[in-house]
């Protein structure tokens, strides 16, 4: 199936579409749906022919991790990432959301703090104030059209509560793809505070041309110890609903205390969700993979273009992710107004800056990856949302 083939969403229970009116005041009717980071068009064939084959079996019965599964993860680090991981390494969490928020309860305690570097996934403050925990932001430094680490910063802005660290790498979002030697900065700030360092790299597979992704496992191999890799297929293959993600955890202890976790809550993977990343990550899976990399290029090419021919407004160059990040800061409006703009005039529900904390309050964040006359019609709309700054 082509990138391009239309899908209609609305009215299939999906997150996206059908909750864009409730969240955000934008009729899913006539308005389009750019927040939610899930993608408009369909699945690898090979994993939807591998559920078709488990559907036509008809038995729904118990699954686990098999070896068949564990292999696939393996063997996808190693050939896309060059990682080499154990299977005995790898849990499996409902989704990456549930594996921070595992996270957040098995290595810290009530009243806590946890570090972040904002902007970043609204999601890591949300589950760290949920579990009744302290955010403690750290800013990135901007610079130019990108992000930068400043750690002298971060040091000034702990309290000494701080136990964990969650990382965003690739970072969501801005798209920034990290060095090694960011990597291993991080990694050894983590470890010099005392802090637990927890890596989300879901969006390690949608990279472009000209960035090369390095897993903080490989960049700092000898924290190992110090950090659990999160990953997951759900963002790469669009199949978040499935919600299954995978906890790396190199070191025994660590991986012991969230083995029993997971066993006191009594958690499983699902049939499907196992069958999914099985046939995700094969050699069919990674040429599907390639093809919407290139499909979203040409997106991001059209949609940065029409954008930041609109005077004052700024799309960051993106290095990974389907996800734009665009500053409204040179408009001189009001987030508000930015904001109204968006959903009453250009009606597109997208995901607003404030909630990925300090650095994001003039920004907005564009999906990206849907069908191409999605984004060119997005492009249209923007355009006569703010005709008058022509």
């Amino acid at each position: 199936m082509s990138f391009n083939t239309p899908i209609d969403r609305r009215n299939t229970q999906s997150t996206k579409w059908d909750l864009m009116e409730k969240l955000f005041g934008v009729s899913p009717d006539d308005g389009l749906a750019m927040w939610t980071a899930d993608s408009d068009y369909a699945t690898a064939p090979c994993v939807t022919a591998a559920l078709q084959e488990a559907v036509d079996r008809g038995v729904f019965g118990y699954s686990f991790e098999h070896e068949a599964y564990l292999n696939a993860i393996t063997w996808w680090m190693q050939t896309r990432h060059n990682w080499e991981i154990k299977p005995d390494w790898i849990l499996t969490t409902q989704g990456l959301g549930n594996a921070i928020a595992l996270c957040i309860d098995v290595w810290t305690a009530p009243d806590d703090a946890v570090a972040i570097f904002t902007p970043v996934y609204h999601e890591f403050a949300l589950k760290i104030g949920k579990a009744g925990r302290v955010v403690t932001e750290c800013p990135l430094r901007r610079e130019g059209d990108t992000y930068a680490l400043d750690l002298d910063d971060a040091q000034s802005r702990l309290t000494g509560k701080e136990k964990m660290l969650i990382w965003c790498s690739p970072q969501n979002p801005s798209g920034r793809v990290w060095t090694a030697d960011e990597l291993r900065a991080v990694s050894a700030f983590a470890r010099k505070n005392g802090m637990l360092l927890v890596s989300d790299e879901i969006h390690h597979d949608l990279v472009y041309a000209g960035n090369s992704f390095v897993p903080t496992g490989v960049a700092a191999p000898d924290d190992s110890d110090n950090t659990i890799y999160l990953t997951a297929a759900s963002k790469t293959f669009n199949i978040a609903g499935q919600r299954t993600g995978n906890m790396i955890i190199a070191d025994d202890k660590l991986r012991g205390e969230m083995r029993q976790r997971l066993r006191s809550l009594d958690y499983a993977p699902t049939g499907f969700g196992i069958t999914m990343i099985t046939a995700a990550y094969s050699p069919q899976g990674a040429a599907w993979v390639d093809a919407q990399i290139a499909h979203l290029q040409t997106n991001r090419e059209i949609f940065d273009a029409g954008i930041n021919a609109i005077p004052g407004v700024k799309s960051l160059p993106l290095q990974s992710t389907y996800l734009a990040w665009v500053d409204f800061a040179d408009t001189g409006m009001s987030h508000e107004e930015v904001a109204t703009r968006i959903r009453e005039t250009a009606k597109i529900a997208v995901s607003q800056g404030p909630t990925f904390g300090a650095g994001g309050e003039t920004f907005m964040r564009f999906n990206l990856a849907t069908q191409r006359a999605n984004v060119e019609e997005a492009v249209e709309r923007m355009q006569a949302a703010f005709a008058d700054l022509q």
